[in-house]
């Protein structure tokens, strides 16, 4: 097995860009839907276009990848992005940022695909434990980081800056005064240079594990016929629409309803939301030595809807802190989910997790309902629909019944 630590940092940068330019909708949700004067669900489309992107491309990626190899494979991810980013950055209307976000997602979604099973191999199986932590809490950062970049590329005091240097020259580059495209300027410069850095180093060929490998169509077909396939697959769904939920339309709702600045307050808040997410992470692994998973899941859940209701009929102050405290509570969810569900079947857990990460489409499907909601009934009660995906990982947390649980520092002492 090939072995490189400086692989290892090149799949952590990867995850870096990936939360970088992934989690940035959340801050910009107001600054878009304010710059083409939309409605709620159709600024709903923009986040359902990139995860459209993912229920479509992730299953498919896999099979690009065995045809052509992975560094092809990245270059061709990369080669989507540059596509995206420089689409709304040169033609920054409502139509181009639909195409630019769901190309943006093809690429993100390949390069997640491809960079799994990697870190597996360059790192070794031995560390593939830490080092999927570790990714964990690059991908945070990176999610943490990207909205404070937003406020500044955005601030008036950097506008109106007339010295020279590289990202005034890519403010001179700002179509129709949208100062928000400056992102997607920044985003094709990184999407370049990490392109020729993949072009320039050897990446090796990954020999996938059997139950990594996805199966035939009839595996397929044999696990959706199963009640829990359907209903970990939900679960998913329900996760990633809540997490998405959340980080979308958390500033918009700062904006509405308590007078917050999007520009500022609300991007911190995002990037709290996402930071607070890592923090959590390190806490959730120290609770599952301690605590069986379906116990953190129920306390997650439970702590989740309270924080959900304090953001939604708080005071403005009580409501910002509940925003970003949510991030903290359903920090260990996906985990959870995803570990539950494959440790309920015995077999094809490849194919099983090739239809578990399509639920991530969840991230589609339910910001786009809050959107579509919150033009009838108000952003507010829209928001109440995450009381019903909450209340369905509680439910799970108390349904799941896994063949192999995971090892607490009580039953090490009990075997």
């Amino acid at each position: 097995m090939y072995r490189s630590k400086f692989l290892v940092l090149i799949i952590l940068l990867i995850w870096f860009v990936i939360s970088f330019v992934t989690n940035i909708m959340g801050p910009l949700m107001p600054i878009v839907i304010e710059t083409y004067q939309l409605s709620l669900t159709m600024a709903a489309f923009l986040p359902f276009s990139f995860f459209l992107a993912y229920g479509i491309a992730s299953i498919p990626s896999g099979a690009l990848i065995e045809r052509v190899g992975e560094k092809r494979a990245m270059l061709i991810a990369f080669c989507l992005n540059l596509i995206g980013s420089l689409a709304i950055a040169v033609y920054p209307v409502y139509a181009m940022a639909l195409f630019s976000l769901f190309t943006i997602g093809i690429g993100m979604a390949m390069l997640q695909v491809i960079i799994n099973p990697l870190m597996r191999t360059v790192g070794g199986e031995d560390n593939y434990a830490f080092y999927s932590v570790l990714a964990q809490l690059i991908f945070g950062l990176g999610s943490f980081v990207s909205p404070f970049v937003f406020t500044y590329l955005t601030s008036s005091q950097f506008v109106n800056n007339q010295e020279k240097g590289f990202i005034v020259f890519l403010n001179s580059l700002v179509n129709h005064n949208q100062q928000w495209t400056i992102l997607y300027w920044l985003f094709g410069v990184i999407f370049i240079a990490v392109f020729i850095l993949i072009s320039s180093i050897y990446i090796p060929k990954v020999e996938l594990k059997e139950d990594e490998k996805g199966g035939t169509i009839d595996t397929y077909f044999e696990l959706i016929k199963d009640k829990k396939v359907i209903l970990f697959f939900i679960g998913i769904v329900a996760y990633v629409g809540t997490e998405q939920s959340l980080a979308n339309w958390m500033s918009e709702f700062l904006k509405q309803y308590h007078g917050f600045d999007a520009l500022t307050k609300g991007a911190e808040a995002v990037a709290w939301f996402w930071g607070l997410m890592s923090i959590g992470c390190l806490l959730g692994l120290l609770l599952l030595k301690i605590l069986d998973s379906k116990i953190v899941l129920k306390g997650a859940a439970l702590f989740t809807l309270a924080a959900i209701t304090v953001a939604l009929f708080g005071s403005s102050q009580l409501s910002y802190y509940a925003f970003m405290f949510s991030g903290f509570t359903i920090s260990v969810m996906f985990s959870i989910i995803f570990s539950l569900a494959l440790n309920s079947v015995s077999q094809h857990h490849g194919s099983f997790s090739g239809i578990l990460c399509t639920g991530i489409f969840g991230g589609a499907l339910l910001p786009l309902l809050v959107g579509a909601l919150g033009d009838i009934i108000g952003l507010r009660y829209a928001l109440m629909v995450l009381y019903i995906s909450v209340g369905y990982i509680m439910y799970l947390a108390f349904y799941a019944k896994p063949l192999i649980s995971n090892k607490t520092i009580l039953s090490k002492k009990q075997s």
